[in-house]
This record gives C-alpha cells, sequence and structure tokens, in this order.
C-alpha cells in the first residue's frame, strides 16, 4: 500500500472518465476503479445524437472511445469493488476486497441504478416480460405489444426504440404530460405504433411463467382497467423508466448527503470533505445528460488538479514523472496501409484491419496453445460465419490452432465437446482437452470481448482472479452445466460469460456456454427467457441479472 495516486476515482461512467481525461491531462497520477467494465448508465442507450459534435453514436461506442481518450493519457483503470472507504485524512483510503488503495483526493462518480416500481409482480417477473434495458431486451419482444412506463426523456426515447420490434407500444405516464424536451415528446405522440395513457399507473402485473396480464388505474377517475395478451402473442413486455436510484450508500456518514440520497456539493464539485469531490448523476441537478456528466467530471479533475498541486507544496513533495503512455490498444497513425494489411486475411466481415492489429497485441500475450474446434453446418448461415471468424482469429496468433469438422464428419470429438447445437466452437487446452467453454452462436457485438479473453484466460497468463475465489471454485465436485443466455447487443452479457468460462477453466467438472438466445428459440421458450443475461444452471435453475465469479459460484455449489 506504499503507492500513493494523485487521484482516485470511483466509477467508470461519462462522468468518471471525463474526470480521467482532465486529469491525466494534467499529469495527475489517476486511477478509475470501476465494478464492472466502463460506461455506466448510457451503455444501454442505443443511440446518442444530442452530444455536442457527435452528430450520432451508440453508447457503448461512445464510452469506448472515451475510455481510449483516457488511456491516452496514462490512466490507469481497475475492475474491482470497493467495500469502503476512509475519507477523513490527508491520504484518503479506498478499500476493495483485494487491497487498500490511497490517494491524496477521490473522485465519486458512481452514478444511479434504475428504479424499480414496486408493484405487485415486478419482482415475480422481472426477467421475464419486465425489463428496465430496451437494447439488451428490446428484441425479446419482437411482433409482440409492450408497455413503457414513465414520462421522462428515459421512456420517450425508449418507447420511440422499442417500435423498432414490437407490433405496439404503449405509455404508461402518472403524470398529465412528458416531463422531456418537446421535441422529442412530439415525435413520441404521433407515431403510429405509440399509443400515450397520461395519468395512469400499473398496480400490478402477471402470468403463467411469462407476463400475460396487467392492471393499470387511471389516477384522476380511479377507473381500474386490466389489458391481457392475445392468444396468439403469448405474452408481452412492460419496460419501466421512471428514473434512478443514487448509488452512495457506501458513502453514507462520509460525506454530507440530502433527504434523497444525493451527495451534496458546491458548484465546484467540491464535498464536505477537503479533497473529496462528486460528479454525476449522484448529485442534486436540474438535469441529468451525458453533457451535464462530462462537465461534472472535467470541473472536479480541474479542482483536484489545484488541490493536489496545493498539497505537494505545502508537504514539499516533489512532482511525479508519469511515464509516457504503453497503451496496447493504441495503433500507430503513421503505419502505412500495407504494414496495416501485411499477414492479415480477410474471412470474417466482422473484424477489420484495425480491430485486427488490436487482437494481435492481446492474442501474443498467451503462454500456451489453444485449439478452437468448430462443427459446421453448411446449410446455416451462422455456422459458416462462425467457421470464418474462428479461421480468421487463429491466423492471428502461432498458439492459437483451428479444427473444423463439417456435422457428423468426426462423432468423437462432437461428443467430446457435447455439440449438441450449432453453431459452436469449443476451447481445447494445450493437451487438446476440453476446457469446458463453449460458444453457441457467432461471438460479434460485445460478445467478441468474452470470446478473447476465453482464449487469454485458458492461454494464459489470464485475469487476475482471488485466491480464496479459485479455492471456491476447485472445491466443486459436482458435474455443472452453465448456459448464459445473452444477446449480443447487451453490455452486461460478458462480463456473466467470461466469469461463468473462467469457472470451467479452473475446474473440469463445470461445463460454461455462451447461447446467443435469439439463435435457439426452443430453449428461450422452455426456460422462458425474455432478459439477459439470463444464468441457466443444469437446464433446470434460472436466474437473471448481472452476476460476478462469487455470485455465480454460490449459485452452484
Amino acid at each position: 500500500m506504499s503507492k500513493i495516486y494523485d487521484l482516485i476515482i470511483i466509477g467508470g461512467g461519462p462522468s468518471g472518465i471525463s474526470a480521467s481525461i482532465y486529469a491525466g491531462r494534467a499529469k495527475l497520477n489517476t486511477l478509475v476503479i470501476e465494478k464492472e467494465s466502463c460506461g455506466g448508465q448510457i451503455k444501454t442507450t442505443s443511440e446518442i445524437v444530442n452530444y455536442p459534435g457527435i452528430r450520432k453514436s451508440s453508447g457503448p461506442h461512445f464510452m469506448e472511445e472515451m475510455k481510449q481518450q483516457a488511456l491516452d493519457f496514462n490512466v490507469k483503470f481497475k475492475e474491482s469493488q470497493v467495500l469502503d472507504v476512509d475519507l477523513d485524512k490527508d491520504i484518503k483510503t479506498i478499500k476493495t476486497k483485494s487491497e487498500k488503495l490511497q490517494s491524496r483526493s477521490v473522485i465519486i462518480a458512481t452514478g444511479a441504478s434504475p428504479r424499480k416500481l414496486g408493484f405487485t409482480g415486478e419482482e415475480k417477473f422481472t426477467g421475464r416480460g419486465i425489463a428496465y434495458c430496451a437494447t439488451c431486451d428490446g428484441e425479446f419482444f419482437k411482433g409482440l405489444e409492450v408497455f413503457v412506463v414513465g414520462a421522462g426523456f428515459a421512456a420517450a426515447e425508449e418507447s420511440l426504440f422499442l417500435t423498432k420490434f414490437a407490433k405496439k407500444v404503449t405509455v404508461i405516464a402518472r403524470e398529465p404530460e412528458f416531463t422531456c424536451a418537446k421535441s422529442i415528446s412530439d415525435k413520441v405522440k404521433s407515431h403510429p405504433k405509440i399509443e400515450v395513457k397520461f395519468n395512469t399507473e400499473i398496480i400490478e402485473a402477471g402470468g403463467d411463467g411469462v407476463l400475460q396480464y396487467a392492471k393499470f388505474k387511471n389516477n384522476k377517475t380511479n377507473e381500474v382497467f386490466e389489458y391481457k395478451v392475445s392468444e396468439e402473442d403469448g405474452s408481452f413486455g412492460i419496460f419501466i423508466f421512471i428514473g434512478y436510484k443514487p448509488q452512495t450508500d457506501l458513502f453514507k456518514g462520509k460525506v454530507d448527503l440530502d433527504n434523497y440520497g444525493y451527495i451534496l456539493t458546491n458548484e465546484n464539485m467540491e464535498t464536505n470533505i477537503s479533497g473529496v469531490y462528486a460528479v454525476g448523476d449522484l448529485r442534486p441537478k436540474e438535469l441529468r445528460q451525458v453533457v451535464t456528466a462530462v462537465a461534472d467530471g472535467a470541473i472536479a479533475a480541474t479542482r483536484a488538479e489545484k488541490f493536489v498541486s496545493s498539497e505537494k507544496e505545502r508537504l514539499g513533495i516533489k512532482e511525479d514523472i508519469i511515464e509516457e503512455s504503453t497503451n496496447e490498444n493504441k495503433v500507430v497513425e503513421n503505419n502505412t496501409k500495407e504494414e496495416l494489411n501485411s499477414n492479415v486475411s480477410k474471412r470474417s466481415k466482422l473484424l477489420n484491419d484495425t480491430l485486427r492489429t488490436q487482437l494481435e497485441g492481446i492474442l501474443d500475450r498467451i503462454d500456451n496453445d489453444v485449439t478452437l474446434v468448430t462443427i459446421v453446418d453448411g446449410s446455416l448461415p451462422k455456422s459458416l460465419e462462425l467457421r470464418d471468424l474462428v479461421i480468421d482469429i487463429a491466423d492471428l496468433c502461432e498458439k492459437l490452432h483451428v479444427e473444423v469438422y463439417k456435422k457428423s464428419e468426426n462423432l468423437d470429438i462432437e461428443s467430446k465437446i457435447n455439440a449438441d447445437k450449432l453453431p459452436v466452437v469449443a476451447l481445447l487446452d494445450s493437451n487438446k482437452n476440453y476446457s469446458g467453454v463453449k460458444f453457441h452462436g457467432v461471438p460479434g457485438g460485445h460478445e467478441l470481448n468474452s470470446f478473447i479473453l476465453s482464449i487469454y484466460n485458458l492461454g494464459g497468463p489470464g485475469q487476475n482472479i482471488d485466491k480464496d475465489i479459485i479455492d471456491n471454485i476447485k472445491d466443486i465436485e459436482n458435474k455443472v452445466n452453465i448456459k448464459v443466455a445473452v444477446s449480443l447487443s447487451c453490455h452486461l452479457c460478458p462480463d456473466v460469460v467470461i466469469a461463468a468460462q473462467r469457472i470451467a477453466i479452473e475446474n473440469e467438472n463445470i461445463e460454461a456456454e455462451m447461447v446467443n438466445i435469439s439463435e435457439f428459440d426452443e430453449l428461450k421458450s422452455k426456460h422462458k427467457i425474455m432478459s439477459v443475461p439470463g444464468i441457466i444452471i443444469n437446464n433446470k435453475d434460472v436466474y437473471f441479472g448481472a452476476k460476478k465469479i462469487n455470485e455465480i459460484v454460490s449459485l452452484i455449489k
């Protein structure tokens, strides 16, 4: 614990990453701690069109660009959960599960999470018709009716997005009018597939396994009416967008909060504790948008830089020399096009030259041979697409090998990797033993990350993992199958896939499959999956939501 950072930022959403960019550019030794992959709530946004200078982008792409920009300024990132903080002393202490970190200043940027209404059936049917992320779960409601609960910007924006999938969208707003900008509310009201019911609240939802009815009340007339799904549709969706709850429980008694749990700051983002700042959705503010979040981060980082400089001057500490960036993902811009294209095959439409170069940098770090086995059914376009992707990626690293078999050509290998669904690719270790890691579907989109990391974790050195978690994994003696049902547009799914597959790598009794649930209707229907990530244990028990590796271990022990 001897290293003392100039600034630790807790939270990796737009406000936190914005702060890190300004801090890194000011030569502060900066660390960002995020309990999951960076991005925050904006990663669930399918379309960004109101950020100045960016005409159109997606939430995940926007945040990836921000993170790369921070890496350019030598900002360090750590994926971990903060358990406690001590902010009163000159040197602040941040305690995570695995270590204690020290810093001269701290920016709190933990954001907010979607609020739940608490109506009858909400908890029971979450993941089985009730959802909170249109980007992640919208595709499950193709051709069905959906209800959007809320009257703010998020409800209006997501109701428009959901018209891409649903045959009808009904907005349920307890307010007499939308509370967002008129420009977007007018779009909602005029859309031919959207109906809006103001002064209305949802009071109950239910069904047999999946949603089949919902009850609503007009809060002016007290009239109660019921929606029942048609026999033809079988189910429908309810998306809740009623605002967010600040994620500040950790800081109660540490900094001043208001009655709603928001951290109080002045206009310079300063809390009541010297050297501690709060930014983004967790502070009281009129407008909670990405543009105000990044402004908060910039202001806080600027104030932190002045504070740290003053503290070092007071203590007679010389400025640290920060090494130049070693961002492994950076592509050298002055490389010629011919150099970037050399020895690069172009088999998969999912990869481009820049991405191939980035993947080479990661794959070159693996220590042991890994074999990718794929079984191909020529009548399935996705099976051919997966084959091309697997061959393309394997060409990027000498330690990666590929075995491609036509369906039924090698029944022994099909049995060895349990190839019960196609398309499929399985990972074999350096001894050609099945690792228990398998992908059903083409791991494109966000799942390309989980595919590459599964190779990295199997081939080594792999991602760091706490020894006590490793011990718990190795203690599992029963045979366990874990299926992680994903959507390629879900930003939460890859972390769950990576965690489940890491368990399989560490214990030969465990098998962990990524399943692109949109390609396997029978599995989706059997387990009534209408939200992702969904975790299916031994083809029986189903759990929804982003689970960490220790949480998955507790489910299967």
